[in-house]
């Protein structure tokens, strides 16, 4: 795969992760936080850390 292919892909796919934490915080009546922009910067990081990451002592 070359390089601008590869950007390409990353790209859609930060996008749509993106997209996906939004519908489900809207979905869920949840707040997505900033959730939706680190995850359009990392990824799957951002995916886990929105799932996994527990906001009650408020350090968010």
């Amino acid at each position: 795969m070359d390089l601008a292919a590869f950007l390409l892909a990353t790209a859609v796919a930060h996008v749509g992760f993106a997209i996906f934490v939004a519908a489900h915080a809207r979905l869920t009546d949840q707040s997505a936080g900033n959730w939706p922009y680190i995850t359009l910067a990392l990824g799957l990081a951002g995916i886990a850390g929105y799932f996994f990451y527990d906001g009650s002592d408020g350090a968010i």
